[in-house]
């Protein structure tokens, strides 16, 4: 007989455990989830004689399932979900985790970081205009006046859509509480609509075999090539399992994933190729045929919540993703505000939902339908994944210590299903393909030139400063006036004097009593426990060296951090305190170690990166600023 102590200990974890399985659901599931509404139409689209025939169907069906099995279960769920940072995932994540152990070759894992957050950026543009315009489309099959409705299809996905960014800055936590129930609902619903139509033609069956998939391939030739960047499109989304995995764990994910997702979507396609088998005039849009003509309008607004569901997933995901991308020092700061007092994910960053909402809109209105968005799709996701792959091998070599033939086996065999994908994905450039490879090179092009002339500017300041140390042993010959308070300045070197510091006592020949050398660093970990927040060391009776740390998916705020000084006996009056910025102005120079565009392209970045009182959540009235003119 069960201890019924120990049964009412276990409850609530099990709970706990079931709402993480039904938010992960909706958070991480809602993009692969909108998959069915255009995969099989747009890959039998492709084959030959329309996509009707058997074999077509039989080879579509097993490839979509086979997919699903490799790259989702297999690569996402088995395997990459094991190496987590500090139980983050997600592109950054990985690269931050790599660079722990090949710190001498670090500069191409930083470069392979940059090319998969651009690459997301891409993904996040293009997944909310074809996911939303793929479910909106469905009134054009609508029963008795689809073909009424056909014109305000567009119209009605941009306002949909428009609304979604619209309601970002408000924040995203009561609307994600609805996210898990709609989209379980919503699997449901496919699994459901595949099990009705799988009876249409039950030797739908043999596509569960992977031999009808290669068959078809190799019978299609160069064309079976083709129609893999359209098979690509069932597992756009798969990412998400493992950049989300923070926010739910890992068991949620592959519980959900292996328990309802997986099977409903095997079972949706199924069920759209058994009809297609039964009536090969469904092959023009073959997930709307699905639906019976009593229960479309609920199924087509269901479709549409999922869409925008999946839209919101991708959308907070480019927000998280630019916090950790400013924190890892990829890009300028930039106003990040927090929507949630309770909730460390709830993030708001303005210039980013923009920034999508313009290539949203774009996009929408360049492409016009579904089936031309879907050409652009897949390059984006097919080139993260790599990215994933290929930082995978790091981690299998140098973190798991695994032989090198092993690690180079098991990630050479996913990269191997990965560049098949890409190089499908490629051949559809002249369709689309070129937006996101264009996106990402620009993105690419100004991480590279943040990080690139920071290092230069930072060497630069660093030959032309007095070190500290230095600096002590001057004043304490020739100690200057003496202002009362506590100074505090902020400078990325603690080794050297800051800039502010030089010009306060070259320009205003004062010291305050107490002078805090601040720098606020980033760890390579997602969080920094309180414990480890705050490191002091003191210099001299004038001088203490104050290192503030911060893990990658945080937001600083230095008086708050401050405050936990007077733990270690040092006095901390906010209102006593002057906080000393060096503003530099910068001048650019052809002998900088970049092209002179690159410079000036670097000085642009500096002009409108968040102001650092902003950022570091300093009170404005405590902020003195000193300038200086730096050539780089």
């Amino acid at each position: 007989m069960a201890d019924p102590a120990n049964a009412a200990v276990a409850h609530p974890h099990q709970e706990k455990f079931h709402a993480l399985m039904l938010g992960a659901i909706g958070v991480v599931f809602g993009d692969i989830g909108t998959s069915p509404l255009y995969a099989m139409r747009e890959a039998l689209h492709h084959a030959r004689g329309g996509g009707a025939s058997e074999a077509a169907v039989l080879g579509v069906v097993s490839l979509v399932i086979w997919a699903l099995i490799l790259i989702v279960t297999i690569k996402y769920v088995v395997f990459l979900m094991r190496a987590d940072n500090k139980g983050e995932g997600g592109t950054l994540a990985l690269m931050a985790l790599a660079q722990r152990f090949v710190a001498h070759r670090s500069a191409w894992v930083l470069f392979l970081g940059m090319l998969g957050a651009a690459l997301f950026y891409g993904d996040g543009i293009i997944t909310p205009a074809v996911s939303v315009l793929s479910a909106v489309e469905g009134l054009k099959d609508a029963p008795v006046v689809g073909d009424r409705l056909t014109p305000y299809v567009l119209p009605i996905s941009a306002t949909i859509l428009i609304g979604l960014f619209m309601v970002q800055s408000r924040g995203t936590a009561k609307v994600a509480s609805a996210f898990g129930p709609i989209t379980a609902i919503w699997f449901l619903t496919l699994a459901g609509l595949g099990l009705v139509h799988i009876s249409d033609d039950l030797s739908i069956f043999r596509a569960l075999a992977p031999h009808y998939g290669v068959l078809f391939l190799i019978d299609n030739g160069f064309l079976g090539f083709i129609i893999l960047g359209s098979v690509f499109l069932a597992v756009t989304g798969a990412e998400a399992l493992y950049a989300d995995m923070g926010h739910f764990g890992r068991a949620p994910i592959r519980a959900a994933w292996l328990g309802l997702c997986l099977p409903a979507l095997i079972l949706n396609y199924l069920g759209q190729g058994a009809l297609v088998l039964a009536h090969p005039e469904a092959v023009d849009n073959p997930f709307f045929r699905m639906i019976p003509e009593i229960a479309y309008w609920p199924v087509m607004l269901l479709a549409t919540a999922a869409t925008v569901i999946a839209s919101q997933a991708v959308i907070t995901g480019a927000f998280s993703m630019t916090q950790q991308a400013v924190q890892l020092g990829l890009f300028p700061r930039i106003d990040i505000r927090r929507t949630s007092e309770t909730q460390a994910g709830q993030i708001f960053v303005p210039q980013v939902n923009t920034f999508l909402m313009i290539g949203v809109l774009i996009l929408l209105f360049t492409f016009r339908n579904s089936s031309n968005l879907a050409a652009a799709y897949g390059i984006a996701v097919t080139g993260s994944m790599f990215i994933d792959t290929l930082l995978f091998y790091v981690i299998l070599k140098h973190m798991w210590k695994r032989p090198t033939w092993q690690a180079a086996g098991l990630a050479g065999f996913f990269g191997l299903l990965d560049v098949v994908f890409i190089s499908s994905n490629l051949l559809k450039i002249p369709q689309g393909a070129w937006l996101p490879l264009v996106l990402g090179a620009i993105l690419v092009l100004i991480m590279w030139t943040w990080t690139k002339g920071a290092q230069i500017l930072s060497e630069k300041t660093r030959r032309d400063s007095v070190p500290l140390v230095e600096l002590t042993e001057i004043l304490r010959a020739r100690a200057p006036y003496r202002a009362p308070g506590t100074a505090v300045f902020l400078t990325s070197d603690p080794a050297i004097a800051p800039v502010a510091l030089m010009h306060n006592l070259k320009h205003n020949k004062v010291l305050h009593e107490k002078n805090i050398v601040l720098t606020v660093v980033t760890a390579e970990t997602p969080r920094v426990r309180e414990d480890d927040r705050i490191r002091m060391e003191p210099i001299d009776d004038d001088f203490k060296k104050v290192v503030i740390s911060y893990g990658f998916m945080e937001s600083p705020n230095v008086p708050r951090a401050l405050g936990q000084i007077r733990k270690q006996g040092v006095k901390f009056d906010i209102m006593a305190t002057s906080f000393f910025l060096g503003r530099r102005s910068l001048v650019p120079s052809a002998q900088s170690g970049m092209p002179l565009w690159q410079d000036k392209l670097f000085i642009f970045l500096m002009k409108n990166s968040a102001n650092p009182t902003d950022f570091y959540k300093i009170p404005p009235g405590r902020v003195v600023e000193l300038g200086t003119q730096v050539t780089i």
